[in-house]
């Protein structure tokens, strides 16, 4: 129940109450954890897109490696690392903190009962709704990252990539061209992402470790953390990779001037859901579990709790 008030509400209904303070930890711990783990893995997406980009020349995962590094120095492995840097933080500061306010909101229209007997849909349209406004902060450096990537005559430097993306519009579509696929690839792949990792977690603590969640050490809870959002991130890969591979074909020459409907009927369905596959598995299930485990680590350190586990009632 509010404090000054006899109505329950959502944000006050937890160990650790949700006020504003609360909030803002929560978009500060996710321009953390999002920055850190896909600026880590910028290697593995360097290789992912340009497999998407053209699979006859970059066939597998070890031969796209070799060629980049061949082809344009061992330090091609990394282009794009700034602005991957910058916009998913920016991401993870709209994902992590909008989810935390849009569950409350949406818990408080649902009413008590009905917020936990349904909180699965309130996990599904929490996550839907952060992550539309994510991807409003990140598709322009979304767009830089993939050109950078995939471009040979391009800046590899960041402030030159975004002047020449500016300047080169009309052609580029920048910054807003590629926010309808983003959306299409982050919104299922966020609900994914939050739906199993707070069903996993409810399992967890509901199967194997069936005591209370507060009596278990913090090093268990981060555990399940991390093997939660690991399970979480690989349904999160397949269920959003043509989105992805679509991102990713939208800065070919050829595809220029065409819509997203038509670049999806010339590749075809199957390529745009297997074409990269493989590395975006590994990368996504390593980088979501990471995210999970480093977002709660800093709200344990703050003094915060971790997250999921649904009260039973």
């Amino acid at each position: 129940f509010s404090p000054s008030s006899s109505t329950w509400n959502a944000r006050y209904a937890h160990e650790t109450l949700h006020t504003q303070s609360y909030y803002a930890k929560c978009v500060i711990g996710g321009i953390i954890s999002c920055g850190i783990t896909h600026t880590a893995m910028t290697p593995l997406d360097v290789i992912k897109v340009n497999m998407q980009y053209d699979s006859k020349k970059y066939p597998s995962l070890i031969k796209a490696g070799r060629t980049i590094m061949k082809e344009q120095g061992f330090s091609a492995i990394f282009k794009g690392w700034a602005p991957t840097c910058v916009g998913y933080s920016l991401q993870g500061a709209g994902k992590f903190g909008l989810y935390e306010m849009f569950k409350d909101f949406y818990s408080n229209l649902a009413g008590e009962e009905n917020a936990y007997k349904y909180r699965g849909a309130i996990y599904l349209a929490g996550a839907a709704s952060a992550e539309f406004f994510a991807d409003i902060f990140l598709c322009p450096m979304e767009m830089t990252k993939v050109k950078m990537q995939t471009s040979e005559n391009f800046p590899t430097k960041f402030g030159p990539a975004l002047r020449e993306m500016r300047l080169n519009a009309t052609e580029t579509r920048f910054p807003f061209g590629s926010l309808v696929p983003l959306w299409g690839r982050q919104i299922p792949y966020t609900m994914a992402k939050f739906y199993f990792f707070e069903q996993v977690v409810e399992l967890f603590y509901t199967h194997v470790f069936t005591e209370p969640k507060e009596t278990y050490s913090q090093p268990t809870q981060l555990g399940v953390t991390f093997a939660s959002g690991y399970v979480a991130g690989i349904i999160c890969a397949v269920v959003s990779h043509p989105a992805d591979t679509l991102v990713s074909l939208m800065g070919k020459p050829e595809y220029r001037n065409k819509s997203v409907r038509a670049i999806a009927t010339d590749v075809g369905l199957v390529t745009l859901a297997t074409n990269g596959l493989g590395p975006r598995i590994i990368m996504i299930g390593t980088l979501t579990g990471f995210q999970w485990w480093i977002y709660d680590t800093f709200k344990t350190a703050l003094g915060m709790g971790t997250t999921g586990g649904a009260n039973k009632r």
